[in-house]
């Protein structure tokens, strides 16, 4: 590639940043999340794939495509997985598809996932957030910041400070402290702009864990979007089990907050009716 293409293609990734089409026109940011739903769970001891694990009576992926679905920092959403029982499912969850914009098949590895997820996004989307179905109780807060940063600075994940005291260490034996002072545990999603993301996917030299790890690969800052401790990864039948309680809680607490609500215009009446009624039998 020459230098003066190069510079080009520099000016053409900026203008995505600076939110304008490199003339001076304003360009609109829009962001596509890429749900994966290919993970094979075996971790969980179930007999169907994570994502349609059981979760509060309905398919754990559902969750968090419900939180994209009302978040509306996202525009589209991308389903990668087993794409027949993904649509059917969504169809007997009474979840919407006004924003899903296209399913794709799973690869062998969580990247090669990503992969196929990308190569489907519609071109309209200048941003791509990729979030782990097993996260089911993310945010829509979790996720509109995670993509205001990025579309201000290229890219973001949602991440949370290290609490834990880490260890270095053999099989029994610990051979050091990890100082844990600006250390963060990732979440995701993880949110970058599009062409970054697609480099960093078409030239990897390896397997990454993630994908910030993908464009921290190209020399891209990453910014850190604060997370939260709810939005964990279920990977055993114990999270699973602490996701159903907190689940059970949230519609527990729902419910009895809309029966407060709808019992107090009827307690103002009882009372308005007791003040008045004395007023009354004294006129008489």
């Amino acid at each position: 590639m020459t230098a003066r293409a190069r510079k080009g293609g520099d000016r053409s990734r900026d203008a995505v940043t600076r939110g304008d089409d490199g003339a001076g026109r304003r360009a609109t940011a829009k962001t596509c999340a890429i749900l994966l739903c290919a993970g094979r769970g075996e971790r969980l001891d179930a007999n169907v794939p994570k994502a349609f694990v059981p979760l509060c009576g309905r398919p754990l992926f559902t969750w968090s495509y419900e939180a994209l679905v009302r978040c509306d920092a996202v525009h589209g959403i991308v389903l990668v997985g087993p794409v027949r029982t993904l649509r059917e499912l969504l169809a007997a969850s009474g979840m919407s598809s006004a924003k899903l914009v296209a399913t794709t098949e799973g690869g062998e590895q969580r990247q090669h996932s990503v992969a196929r997820g990308l190569h489907v996004v519609p071109e309209e989307f200048t941003h791509v957030a990729i979030h782990d179905s097993a996260r089911a109780l993310v945010s829509p807060e979790v996720i509109a910041r995670a993509v205001a940063e990025a579309i201000e600075h290229g890219a973001a994940i949602a991440a949370i400070p290290q609490a834990d005291t880490l260890k270095q260490g053999t099989v029994g034996t610990i051979t050091g402290t990890v100082a844990r002072a600006g250390l963060w545990a990732a979440q995701t999603p993880q949110v970058f702009r599009r062409d970054w993301l697609e480099r960093g996917h078409r030239e990897a030299a390896e397997v990454a864990t993630d994908d910030a790890a993908l464009v921290e690969w190209l020399g891209h800052p990453v910014r850190l979007a604060l997370g939260a401790t709810l939005n964990f990864k279920i990977t055993t039948p114990a999270d699973l089990e602490l996701a159903e309680s907190w689940l059970a809680h949230r519609v527990a607490a729902s419910a009895g907050a809309a029966v407060t609500a709808s019992a107090t215009p009827v307690a103002s009446a009882a009372s308005t009716s007791t003040s008045t009624a004395p007023a009354k039998a004294g006129k008489a």
